[in-house]
């Protein structure tokens, strides 16, 4: 699967473009993200449209060794909160565990945007509140829609450590 796929296509009436940010800093990073994309790609009314490269990156506001990062862009006829659920079982799945904030993972995988919808609830809120603030998502992400990410964003962490590592091939035959 390339970054830049066939044409996208609704799956269904009422789909929507949702932006997910795909981590992992723990074990086999790779086939850790391999498999997520695998059962994102399984999620009833979603498909995967494009995946960006894969990042190395240095952990934000933590320690711990280096995470691999890509994004992802759905087309889904999954609700936002339905969506977090699936994605959180997924993580699940993967031996994800909260021991504390920005803890080293085997996964993690963020709603970034969903559509254009501003969501605020308790569970959720997107665009993710951190996503300006990141390099090792605004990255993947400019590489897919340079036009959801400003210029002035990337400059501001144009600072933080970040290497494009792998072209969006490492996604091949997954999704």
């Amino acid at each position: 699967m390339q970054g830049a796929i066939a044409p996208v296509a609704p799956v269904a009436p009422g789909a929507v473009s949702a932006w997910i940010g795909l981590g992992a800093s723990l074990g086999d990073r790779l086939a850790t993200l391999r498999t997520a994309l695998s059962a994102i790609g399984a999620l009833p009314g979603t498909r995967v449209q494009r995946v960006s490269s894969l990042y190395g990156s240095a952990p934000v506001d933590a320690g711990g060794p280096d995470y691999l990062n890509a994004v992802v862009q759905l087309c889904t006829t999954l609700a936002p909160h339905a969506l977090l659920a699936q994605l959180q079982a997924i993580e699940l799945a993967g031996g994800r565990e909260r021991p504390y904030r920005n803890a080293p993972r085997t996964l993690d995988l963020d709603i970034l945007l969903y559509g254009d919808q501003v969501i605020d609830t308790p569970t959720l809120t997107v665009p993710h509140p951190r996503l300006h603030e990141r390099a090792f998502v605004l990255y993947p992400l400019a590489e897919l829609a340079p036009e959801l990410v400003p210029a002035q964003q990337l400059a501001a962490v144009a600072v933080q450590r970040i290497e494009r590592i792998a072209e969006p091939v490492w996604a091949d035959g997954v999704a």
